[in-house]
């Protein structure tokens, strides 16, 4: 009977319009999270996978040994592509030159990702890689040997055959100038150049789906040795890491604040349905209904609400997923996100957020007692909020953590959540209520507005949580996605250097520099290059790693050379964190990292072996090092009067048109000791990820102003039953349509002005906090936003609220007396 019961009052309510709201805002929100949460994960696999070309693989393995055959079987097992490749230098001979060479020998379906770019084809026609007895060599190696028909690589002779522009997986290091040539794998036991005890470096890369790859990473990551590593888009090998981690930890957080806007507009609509229904509660216990009965009936009524109200969304969520997708560039639609998660997702939040948003307000409206039927001030059972605060927040961290499945993240979230709403409420009253004494007169609409305000000062203080709590999630993404993108416009200025030259000679730098001003190629600052080991810190001998597995006792150090150099002056693209840049002649400033790692402070003295002598100086300051910019980057810096003494080398850097190629061929004849590094395709296809990560941010940051007015749209319907009865008291007593539109105008625009203030003050302090911890980002203040913000709170707020109000205002007395609450 209960559930008949239930089932017709559904279906009364719904035709009467009566729970359009609650089913509006839960369809909205498993709409909202459904499509957040498909478009953020086609967003997130399109952009790794993009991101991935520039390792021509999903994931690789590097190691200095033959990787265990299990491995590949398992990638095999699980239906990964995968290809096997090695590298290792040698020396090549053409003719009476020789040259220093790294040598790529790949088999058969390289590059998984990605593709080789060749100046010349081989035969005049398109191969995917060079035939036996052929090899593929970088354009400077040309120059360098006069472009010779065949070298001798060990005990054989090859064909150059096709000139390479760009392998996919190139990387970016200035460091290793010797250029590259592309051989078959099967050719290289032929040269005879592998022997036992040469260093090999052997990779395997694969590819395939995200859940093919989590599993051969679970198990192939436990096999492998200290002196292997496992490789993928954001393990720092990849040029746009840290970019493709900040993207991915924006559309998180986006999502995740998403979810959070969803909850709110649940739990505010969740608390007007049951404000609906206090006197059919009443009415039903009157007639002899039991607690249990009305437990059932009320139970299977929300049941059938929130089931109604997910289904919708789950529709809505595909459907906006797919309008969106329209619109995105082919290459990203290409990639389909998981099918089952985004479901999931939505069922979870539709029927966890219903039933813990909804617990409170369902257990007052349960307990309403029978004489409510006649003193309708009566609420029932007044519980403290603290209930309600504790069942919302643990329904938003376990959606949070559901969703993201990153603790810290979620307990941000939340933290951030309730921080806000503690700080809005508080403030909110506060500032409401210092109206005390204005307002008593209501002879205008201002002081009319400001009369209804003070009334309802409690609600209104609910009331400013939900907008301001819009307010501040808009306007920290927005901050968020603008500063993103600005920091990564500036590493990649439109003239940024896409050439560099390395291994200039002393006696080179000069006339080099010359030959560049002559030709209007503008360059760099010129940077030594010394080559040298950390031995020692404050007297401390260093221990490699494998010293350290062996039981060494010792301080940890870095097992290799390191690649240092002087200068006078800050680099542009780095940011003194600590103390002075090299004041004194034996300073030394230390990159933050590597600072951390070996727990390097101010004051300390490092000692360094360089060219078989020793160099003390001491750390005077810690500086943090853009890697992302694609320019000179160094652990250590020090003073000239510390290492002009020994023997180095230099590097410079410099922009040149598509055009002026013949410029670096020159360079290649005039001076064929300097190494020229080209890494224009590099910035090409890196702008092409960030291009895709802009449109990323602004998708999400659409949805996420979609969630607040959700968010709006609720929190102001949440108020109607109250001023319905309030503005039939004022018609009774006389007052006008315009006094009454113009009065609720107000109303709403004091409300939402006050709510952009304090949005404001939140937001400033939260984007703080994710700039310092999350994102390291600067921090600066948004000054314009003090001025924007209530006005555009109050012009938002007062829109919503007259459009909202637009048929109770055209009422008449009689017509607001019938009309349901």
């Amino acid at each position: 009977m209960e559930i008949q019961l239930a089932w017709r009052l559904f279906k009364r309510e719904l035709l009467q319009g009566q729970l359009l709201l609650i089913v509006l805002a839960i369809t909205l929100a498993v709409l909202s999270v459904t499509g957040l949460a498909r478009v953020s994960e086609r967003l997130q696999i399109a952009i790794n996978g993009q991101a991935s070309k520039f390792i021509a693989a999903d994931r690789i393995i590097n190691s200095p040994v033959k990787i265990d055959e299990s491995i590949l079987a398992k990638a095999d097992e699980l239906g990964l592509r995968h290809v096997s490749s090695m590298q290792f230098n040698s020396m090549v001979f053409a003719q009476d030159k020789f040259q220093l060479v790294t040598v790529r020998a790949v088999e058969e379906g390289y590059p998984l990702k990605g593709k080789i770019e060749l100046n010349k084809k081989e035969g005049g026609q398109y191969s995917e890689l060079p035939r036996t007895g052929h090899l593929w060599f970088e354009t400077r190696l040309g120059g360098l040997l006069g472009y010779p028909k065949r070298l001798e690589l060990g005990n054989q002779e090859f064909s150059l055959s096709a000139e390479i522009a760009r392998l996919p997986d190139a990387g970016f290091n200035p460091f290793a100038s010797s250029p590259v040539v592309l051989m078959r794998i099967e050719d290289v036991a032929s040269t005879g150049v592998i022997q036992p005890g040469s260093r090999v470096t052997y990779l395997a890369q694969f590819a395939g789906e995200a859940e093919q790859l989590a599993e051969f990473e679970t198990y192939a990551k436990p096999l492998l040795n200290s002196s292997q590593r496992w490789v993928d888009v954001q393990s720092g090998d990849s040029p746009i890491a840290d970019a493709v981690k900040r993207a991915e930890r924006f559309l998180l957080l986006a999502s995740l604040l998403g979810i959070a806007l969803a909850c709110a507009a649940i739990g505010i609509a969740a608390q007007r349905y049951c404000q609906r229904h206090y006197d059919v509660v009443a009415m039903l216990k009157t007639f002899g209904a039991s607690a249990k009965q009305i437990r059932i009936l009320f139970g299977v009524h929300l049941l059938l609400v929130t089931f109604f109200g997910v289904v919708l969304g789950l529709i809505g969520g595909f459907a906006l997923d797919g309008a969106i997708t329209a619109f995105l560039p082919a290459e990203i639609a290409a990639y389909s996100p998981p099918l089952l998660r985004p479901i999931l997702l939505g069922l979870a939040t539709g029927f966890i957020s219903a039933f813990m948003f909804s617990a409170y307000p369902l257990m007052r409206l349960l307990s309403i007692p029978p004489l409510r039927v006649l003193q309708r001030q009566l609420e029932g059972l007044q519980l403290g909020m603290w209930l309600h605060l504790i069942l919302s927040l643990l329904a938003m961290a376990v959606l949070g953590y559901l969703y993201s499945k990153s603790l810290p993240l979620t307990l941000t979230v939340v933290a951030g959540v309730l921080l806000l709403g503690l700080l809005l409420s508080v403030l909110g009253f506060a500032m409401i209520r210092a109206g005390h004494s204005i307002g008593m007169k209501t002879t205008n609409p201002l002081q009319l507005a400001l009369a209804g305000l003070r009334r309802r000062a409690k609600q209104n203080a609910i009331q400013l949580v939900g907008f301001s709590s819009a307010l501040v999630l808009l306007l920290t993404i927005l901050a968020l996605r603008q500063d993103l993108l600005s920091e990564w416009q500036n590493q990649l200025p439109e003239n940024a250097p896409n050439y560099f030259l390395v291994n200039i000679a002393p006696d080179e730098s000069e006339p080099l520099g010359e030959f560049l001003a002559q030709n209007t190629v503008k360059t760099t600052d010129i940077y030594p290059v010394i080559r040298g080991r950390l031995i020692e810190i404050n007297g401390e001998k260093l221990i490699s790693a494998e010293q350290e597995k062996e039981g060494v006792e010792g301080r940890r150090g870095i097992s290799r050379e390191l690649n240092l150099t002087w200068r006078e002056e800050l680099p542009e693209n780095n940011e003194l964190l600590e103390g002075e840049f090299n004041v004194n002649d034996n300073d030394v400033s230390v990159e933050s990292g590597v600072a951390e790692r070996l727990g390097i402070k101010l004051g300390d003295s490092l000692t360094y072996m360089i060219d078989n002598q020793s160099l003390t100086v001491n750390v005077s300051s810690i500086r943090e090092v853009h890697w992302e910019t694609l320019q000179p980057n160094f652990f250590m810096i020090f003073t000239k009067s510390s290492l002009s003494s020994f023997a180095h080398t230099s590097m410079a850097s410099f922009y040149l048109d598509e055009g002026r190629s013949d410029v670096v061929l020159q360079i290649i004849k005039q001076f064929p000791t300097v190494s020229i590094i080209d890494v224009g395709n590099m910035i090409k296809q890196l702008r092409q990820i960030i291009d895709q990560v802009s449109l990323s941010l602004t998708l999400v940051l659409v949805l996420v102003i979609l969630a607040s007015s959700l968010v709006m749209i609720a929190q102001t319907e949440a108020g109607m039953a109250t001023r319905q009865r309030e503005l039939a008291v004022l018609r009774t007593f006389g007052a006008s349509g315009w006094l009454l539109r113009m009065a609720t105008g107000l109303e709403f625009a004091l409300l939402g002005a006050i709510a952009g203030l304090l949005a404001v003050i939140v937001a400033e302090f939260t984007l703080y906090l994710l700039k310092t911890q999350v994102f390291e980002l600067n921090v600066y203040m948004h000054w314009p936003w003090w001025g924007i913000a209530p006005v555009c709170g109050a012009l938002i707020v007062a829109l919503l609220g007259v459009w909202r109000c637009r048929q109770l205002l055209s009422k008449s007395c009689s017509e607001l007396l019938k009309s349901p609450a």
